[in-house]
């Protein structure tokens, strides 16, 4: 298992992203879809958690139009204030294009079997719901999306399995937007929803001030075997 810095070529520029690789050099592919805080050492630790299970797992830099190599922490009220900043700048049409790019990319990285998934956590779970509307993922995971019940009009273009992990107590995502979420996928044969019914935004980020292991543990394991099915 190997991870690496590396530039992608899209149709507006070049931009940047991790890439782990697994030791077998052979494997599916996720695009790990980032937090409001960049593609840091968070993230690259989940990708580095996914080529450890074999398989190639890119983080591209979904912030690069406005400051490429954006890494923050969520242990500083400064950086809580640039990733807020960083978000609502953030133009979700064009990062949907980015994401797509990414997997284009993936599909045609040497040793990939040319199965390739989607997973986001926050604002990367909302864009992770945008890559089952949008996209040519062949499996997307969306870890406490926000504003998902905004949107649930694109969920007649969901074609490949999509599986969402709500927080049930999310400070991001009250009750009643919840139950719009759950309302609005739950005659769709392709959406999986599992509700953690005590946890709070961002439980799966160790290190995190909700960090909770067990259910974090829960949601990863249930990630993993959903990608074995759907990516092989």
């Amino acid at each position: 298992m190997s991870g690496k810095d590396i530039t992608i070529k899209g149709p507006d520029g070049n931009f940047g992203g991790y890439l782990a690789s697994p030791s077998s050099g052979h494997g599916p592919g996720v695009i790990v879809i980032q937090e409001i805080f960049g593609v840091n050492d968070w993230v690259r630790k989940v990708c580095d958690a996914h080529a450890a299970k074999g398989r190639f797992a890119l983080a591209p830099d979904l912030f690069w139009r406005m400051q490429p190599g954006v890494q923050l922490t969520d242990q500083s009220q400064d950086h809580w204030n640039q990733a807020f900043a960083f978000m609502q700048k953030f133009d979700q049409d064009k990062g949907g294009g980015d994401i797509q790019t990414a997997i284009s990319y993936l599909r045609k990285a040497p040793g990939c079997t040319g199965k390739v998934g989607t997973v986001g956590y926050c604002l990367g779970g909302r864009m992770a719901y945008f890559s089952s509307t949008r996209t040519d993922t062949d499996a997307s995971v969306g870890y406490y999306g926000v504003y998902i019940q905004t949107v649930l009009d694109e969920a007649k273009n969901i074609k490949k399995p999509l599986m969402l992990h709500i927080a049930g107590k999310d400070q991001f995502v009250p009750a009643e937007a919840q139950k719009q979420i759950t309302d609005g996928l739950k005659g769709n044969p392709h959406v999986t929803i599992h509700t953690y019914p005590e946890m709070d935004h961002a439980f799966a980020r160790d290190g995190g001030q909700h960090y909770d292991k067990a259910c974090a543990d829960l949601a990863n394991s249930r990630t993993d075997t959903f990608f074995r099915q759907h990516l092989g």
